[in-house]
């Protein structure tokens, strides 16, 4: 009953986001066909308005919108005119899904070993080793790292290809730029859940009895563990599988991301919503996948 009460009250979370979204863009100084290539007469720009509904109220506009919306159609696309948000989303949303799946995977196998063997070797070299490149990991933003990788292994060292979204060599240094950010926090939050669980009463109780130390840490420790982890995960893999903006540039990745920064550079409204819509139902969504997986891993939580 708990699950369906947070799907229940989801709808309005999710209304209240489109309807702030939806004024938001209306409210940004300019309009969808102000980029035009060749300036339009006041006549055609008017039939233009007509045609999207645009010289309605902004009310009356966001009436129609929620009528597409609950028949599963998010609209036109105010700028690319052959294309529908749906098929925007169609398009874009499994290449922004596989980055941050590559991502999500470096971030969790990265950070996971460094968290627990900093932890398992406390205070001696290895923990000083491991702590240092989780700090260092989240102080660099990807915009500053994905420049880098491009320069040494693409440009430098040719090892790797330098944009474009095709095999899988495509997919490293954008997964990296992506992924290290999210390592560095995965290894801190997974070290400080181990010296959490190692220092917890039943920890202590099972090393009173003779339980080798190997047993205690991979067994029983990291069970405990991971929960905080698990926790950041939700949020964590709703921003990397609705892509990163800045990554997705960079490396001209035709995923979520780069038609949501266009979408707000020529004022799209209908992409704008849609796809915020789209991040806010994933995170939605995720958020309720992982208080689920919560129940699995440690049976003492229960939803009421």
């Amino acid at each position: 009953m708990y699950f369906v009460r947070r799907l229940i009250f989801a709808i309005p979370l999710l209304l209240v986001i489109s309807a702030l979204a939806f004024a938001l863009v209306h409210l940004a100084p300019g309009g969808p066909f102000d980029r035009e290539r060749a300036p339009a007469s006041p006549e055609i720009e008017r039939n233009l308005r007509a045609a999207y509904h645009l010289d309605e109220p902004v009310w009356k506009q966001y009436l129609r919108y929620l009528d597409g919306l609950a028949r599963g159609d998010f609209g036109p696309s105010l700028k690319y005119r052959s294309h529908t948000v749906n098929d925007i989303i169609a398009q874009g949303l499994p290449v922004s899904m596989l980055l941050g799946a590559l991502a999500f995977g470096f971030a969790m196998g990265v950070g996971l070993p460094v968290g627990f063997f900093t932890a398992a070797r406390r205070g001696r070299w290895e923990d000083f080793a491991g702590s240092f490149f989780a700090i260092l990991a989240v102080c660099i933003p990807g915009f500053v790292l994905a420049p880098l990788l491009i320069l040494v292994f693409a440009i430098k060292w040719r090892l790797l290809p330098v944009a474009l979204w095709g095999g899988p060599e495509h997919m490293i240094l954008p997964a990296v730029s992506l992924g290290l950010y999210y390592a560095g926090k995965v290894a801190r939050l997974m070290r400080e859940g181990m010296l959490s669980a190692i220092q917890s009463e039943f920890i202590t109780a099972a090393r009173a009895k003779g339980l080798a130390e190997a047993a205690l840490l991979f067994k029983h420790a990291v069970r405990l563990a991971v929960l905080p982890v698990v926790s950041f995960s939700g949020p964590m893999l709703a921003d990397m599988l609705t892509g990163s903006f800045v990554i997705e540039n960079i490396f001209q990745i035709p995923g979520i991301g780069v038609f949501l920064v266009n979408g707000a550079l020529n004022r799209d409204y209908t992409v704008v919503v849609g796809l915020s819509l789209l991040y806010a139902m994933l995170l939605v969504g995720l958020n309720l996948i992982v208080d689920f997986a919560y129940t699995l891993l440690d049976p003492r939580v229960k939803y009421e």
